[in-house]
C-alpha cells in the first residue's frame, strides 16, 4: 500500500513539473542600440538610435502577435540611454533564452558601403570587425563609472580586445546558427546585400548568458540605405525578416510545445516613424521562389592565399588515445568549410591540427605543455596570421585558456 501512495505521489509530482516546463514561457530580450544622448551612428537626416527602435519594436510586435508562448522584453521601448551593462543585466535577471541587439553601421565619410551583417561574440578576425566592435562599445565612455564597470576596458584600444582570445563561449554554436538564420531571413525579407555573419569583441555580447547576436542592419551613412532603413517599407521587412529568423531559431532549439496553436499573422505591424521620411526609396518585394535560394555565406576569416606548396592538415579524431596533460596550443585559422594552410606562412612549423567545433573547422598549430612556449610560438605566427590565439586541452577536451594558464603558473612557482 504504501508503495503505491509513493508511486502515485511521483506520477503527480513528474506530471506538475512537466507541465510547469511546458507553461514555461520562452523569453526573448530586444536590445535597441543606443538611445538618449547617445545618438549612435548618425547621417544626413537621421540618427542611429532611431532606427535601431524602429525595427526593434518592429520585430517585437510581429514576435507578440504571433506567438502567445513567448515573453518579449525590451531594453528600451523611446529615446533613453541604457548602459551596456544594464541591457545585459535585463536580459540575466529575465533569465532569458535569447538576446537579440539591433544597431545601424556605418563608415567615414567618403565611403560607400552596402549591406546588412550580424555578429556574434568572439575575438575580431579582420580590421573592420574591430572597427565596428570599437565604434559600439565607445558608448561606455558616457557612463560615468565606465573603468571600475568594465575593469580598465579602453574599447579604442586594440591591446583591450587581447580579452578575448580567452573566451570560451559555452553559446557560441546557438549564436552562429542565429546569426545565420538572421542573415538569410531578414537580407531575403528586405532585399538586402548579405555581407555574412563575423565575429568581435562585443562588451553588450560578453555580459549576457545566453545565445545571442547582434545585427548592423545597413549603413547610414551611404544615402541610398539610409533612405531605405528610415522608409516605412523597409522598418517592416526588416523587422519581419528578423522575426523569422526568430521562429527559425525557435522551431530548432526551443522543444516546448505550444497549445493551442495559433496561425501566423503577416499583416504589416504600425510603428510610429521616429524619424521624417526622405526621399524614400520603393524597395521591389522578393519573391518566394527567390526567397528559397537565398544561402549565407558565413565566413569567420578570409581565406588565406593559396601558393603551390600547402602544409598536409592532420584531422584530430576524438577517438585517438590521448593522455590527460594540460596542452596548449595557437589557433591560426577558424573557418565554416576546409582550408588549405601555406607552409610559407608557417614559419618552418609543422603541419597543422584541425579539429571540428561548432560547425566550423578550426587549425592549430604547436602543441607544448609549456604556456611560455607557445607565447613564442603565436609571436611567431602572428606576422602571417593576425588573428592567431592560445587555446588550451586536456586530453580531447578543450578547457578554458585562463585556467589553464593559472594552473600552468601555479605548478611553475611549486618547481
Amino acid at each position: 500500500m504504501k508503495k503505491r501512495i509513493l508511486f502515485l505521489i511521483w506520477i503527480t509530482v513528474g506530471i506538475a513539473v512537466a507541465m510547469s516546463a511546458a507553461n514555461r514561457k520562452f523569453t526573448l530580450v530586444i536590445d535597441a542600440g543606443h538611445g538618449g544622448h547617445d545618438a549612435g551612428a548618425k547621417g544626413a537626416f537621421s540618427m542611429e538610435k532611431n532606427i535601431n527602435l524602429n525595427v526593434a519594436l518592429t520585430f517585437g510586435k510581429y514576435v507578440e502577435r504571433n506567438c502567445p508562448d513567448v515573453k518579449v522584453i525590451y531594453t528600451r521601448k523611446k529615446d533613453v540611454f541604457i548602459p551596456l551593462h544594464t541591457r545585459a543585466d535585463i536580459a540575466n535577471r529575465n533569465k532569458a533564452d535569447l538576446f537579440i541587439s539591433i544597431h545601424t553601421n556605418a563608415v567615414p565619410r567618403g565611403k560607400t558601403v552596402k549591406g546588412m551583417e550580424t555578429y556574434t561574440l568572439g575575438m575580431h578576425r579582420a580590421a573592420t570587425n574591430l572597427d565596428v566592435a570599437k565604434r559600439e562599445n565607445s558608448v561606455i565612455l558616457i557612463e560615468k563609472d565606465y573603468k571600475q564597470r568594465y575593469e580598465g576596458f579602453d574599447p579604442n584600444s586594440s591591446e583591450s580586445y587581447i580579452m578575448f582570445e580567452f573566451m570560451q563561449d559555452k553559446n557560441m554554436a546557438q549564436s552562429v546558427e542565429l546569426a545565420r538564420f538572421v542573415q538569410k531571413r531578414a537580407c531575403a525579407s528586405a532585399n538586402r546585400q548579405n555581407k555574412g555573419v563575423k565575429q568581435a569583441g562585443f562588451l553588450v555580447l560578453r555580459e549576457t548568458s545566453m545565445p545571442s547576436c547582434l545585427i548592423e542592419l545597413g549603413f547610414i551613412t551611404t544615402r541610398e540605405e539610409e533612405n531605405y532603413l528610415n522608409s516605412a517599407d523597409g522598418i517592416d521587412r526588416l523587422g519581419y525578416g528578423i522575426y523569422q529568423a526568430f521562429l527559425d531559431y525557435k522551431r530548432k532549439y526551443d522543444k516546448n510545445i505550444t497549445v493551442p496553436y495559433q496561425a501566423e499573422q503577416k499583416e504589416s505591424v504600425s510603428i510610429p516613424t521616429i524619424v521624417p521620411q526622405e526621399e524614400e526609396v520603393a524597395q521591389p518585394k522578393p519573391k518566394e521562389e527567390e526567397k528559397a535560394k537565398v544561402e549565407v555565406p558565413v565566413k569567420i576569416q578570409a581565406e588565406p592565399e593559396i601558393p603551390q606548396q600547402m602544409a598536409e592538415v592532420k584531422i584530430v579524431k576524438d577517438d585517438e588515445p590521448q593522455d590527460t596533460t594540460l596542452i596548449f596550443k595557437v589557433q591560426i585559422v577558424a573557418s565554416n568549410s576546409p582550408q588549405r594552410i601555406s607552409k610559407k606562412k608557417l614559419n618552418g612549423m609543422p603541419a597543422p591540427d584541425c579539429f571540428e567545433e561548432g560547425g566550423f573547422y578550426k587549425y592549430t598549430v604547436g602543441y607544448t605543455d609549456n604556456y611560455d612556449e607557445i607565447v613564442k610560438i603565436r609571436e611567431s605566427l602572428v606576422a602571417n596570421f593576425p588573428e592567431a590565439f592560445i587555446i588550451a586541452f586536456r586530453g580531447n577536451k578543450k578547457v578554458d585558456t585562463r585556467t589553464a594558464i593559472r594552473e600552468f603558473r601555479a605548478n611553475k612557482n611549486k618547481q
